[in-house]
């Protein structure tokens, strides 16, 4: 029987999950494949998700230079990811995002399993850029998509909460985290019966500032924000998709486990809200620290 395709949702969600339909997932138990194989040889091109294992092969051996070389990625408790399933969630900046290329690399690369990212359905609907997101192991952020992953298939799973407040931040809000949506990762992962592993990432904010927004324009074009970057006034339109060589530092923070029972129909509301606020908390906690010890902007 064909497996069914993944979910989309509409362009103006943000990364949060919906916590309506959230509430009446499916309960599938297909055989689970091997998440640590990442072996190209092994697996069929693309799987049921769209993505692509020689695609993501190819894109590591791209990618290594930049994350080794310009951003020079340094991991601090990368140990601490869970075996099987588990909800990544993390802080999110910077004009065209760069934190999650680096920490699914860092992940595929240290630990050699597999991960997919969440996001708006926005990128799904980009001609050509669409179809590589995809191939590479982003789909959009629907509930059906994260519980299958989590609860069927043990896979990990990022996520970003702030959704598309996270990237438009301008540089006098840095490092400040957003709201996290209603809290719709939580009751995933209470769903799932997996836990959420907190990531707090300093870099991301330096590798392509904002100014200014100009949400004039943003609705012009159907777009969740329009920034004017540091990296446009220094390098013209080749700032639009060049970095500054900011120096990345990752840490992951204890995974936070739910102490309720997968698979119910309802989880309290004030409970949900609560986890995710302390969550928020933890990670801001983190940023906060690593500021306070980093050297510079360039050499961390």
């Amino acid at each position: 029987m064909a497996e069914p395709e993944p979910r989309s949702e509409p362009p103006d969600r943000n990364l949060d999950l919906d916590l309506d339909q959230a509430a009446h997932l499916p309960a599938r138990r297909d055989p689970k494949p091997n998440p640590d194989d990442l072996d190209a040889s092994r697996m069929s091109d693309v799987n049921e998700w769209g993505r692509s294992e020689n695609m993501r092969a190819l894109v590591r051996r791209l990618y290594e230079p930049i994350y080794k070389h310009w951003f020079r990625v340094e991991w601090e408790g990368l140990e601490k990811i869970p075996p099987g399933g588990a909800l990544l969630v993390a802080n999110h900046a910077g004009a065209v995002p760069s934190d999650a290329p680096a920490i699914m690399h860092g992940i595929e690369t240290e630990l050699g399993r597999p991960i997919y990212g969440l996001a708006d359905n926005f990128f799904r609907k980009l001609p050509v850029v669409g179809t590589y997101w995809n191939r590479l192991g982003g789909l959009p952020a629907h509930p059906d998509n994260a519980y299958r992953l989590l609860r069927e298939q043990d896979q990990l799973v990022l996520v970003f909460p702030e959704g598309t407040k996270g990237p438009a931040k301008t540089w006098d809000e840095r490092y400040k985290l957003r709201r996290f949506g209603r809290g719709g990762f939580v009751e995933i992962a209470m769903r799932a019966g997996v836990p959420v592993v907190p990531i707090a990432l300093v870099g991301a904010e330096e590798s392509m500032p904002i100014l200014v927004r100009l949400p004039s324009l943003a609705k012009a074009f159907g777009l969740p924000y329009m920034p004017v970057t540091a990296n446009m006034l220094v390098a013209g339109p080749l700032g639009a998709v060049a970095y500054f060589p900011a120096k990345f530092k990752i840490k992951v923070l204890d995974p936070v486990y739910f102490d309720v029972e997968p698979d119910l129909e309802r989880y309290s509301r004030s409970k949900i809200m609560d986890e995710s606020e302390a969550i928020r908390d933890k990670i801001q906690s983190a940023l906060y620290e690593m500021l306070r010890n980093r050297r510079s902007v360039w050499f961390g």
